[in-house]
């Protein structure tokens, strides 16, 4: 039993970056996407511990969950330099309010990512996502955020896969992927 997502509301005001939209991202020139993605990952990449940083974290999420939804936006995100450091994020949060939005974001960025750079390390996030759902299996708010994202980068890595444009070994899914998926389906 997978929860329905409710739709993610962000403060621009809070944001502390400009909160553009996703047509005005899509529209901006080569230099100012990048400073804008650095602003980004230094904000999520902050190792600050108190509340406001959190909160400022969490709102930051919510407004990447805007903007994921829509395919150009999805695939510049996801083979950047955010990617990574939203893996890093999923390990290393003090929150499991930001883990489960890290989740939210990298399942968003798979199911509207229409291509998927070789150097993209997919498998290190499907390994750690099946890592948490395994340590965690009884906590089933959890699991169910968890688990969307896993299947999304699932589905990604199948669908380029199916392509055939890179080699297999790009993406390599392991085992215990299936094993875990599995397990949630048999034991809810």
């Amino acid at each position: 039993q997978i929860i329905k997502q409710v739709s993610v509301r962000f403060d621009s005001k809070t944001l502390h970056i400009p909160a553009h939209s996703a047509d005005k991202l899509s529209s901006m020139k080569d230099v100012d996407w990048n400073n804008f993605l650095k602003r980004v990952c230094s904000l999520l990449d902050s190792t600050e511990k108190n509340t406001g940083a959190a909160r400022s974290k969490l709102n930051l999420l919510y407004y990447l969950c805007t903007v994921a939804v829509h395919k150009e936006i999805a695939s510049r995100l996801m083979n950047s330099q955010l990617f990574p450091i939203l893996i890093q994020q999923l390990r290393a949060a003090a929150s499991w309010d930001i883990r489960t939005k890290v989740a939210r974001v990298m399942g968003l960025l798979a199911l509207h990512t229409s291509e998927l750079g070789e150097n993209v390390p997919v498998s290190e996030a499907i390994t750690l996502l099946t890592e948490l759902i395994r340590e965690n299996f009884r906590i089933i708010k959890l699991k169910q955020c968890l688990l969307p994202a896993l299947g999304e980068l699932l589905y990604l890595v199948a669908r380029e896969e199916e392509k055939g444009e890179h080699p297999r070994e790009c993406w390599a899914v392991p085992s215990a992927a299936y094993t875990v998926l599995m397990r949630c389906l048999r034991e809810g």
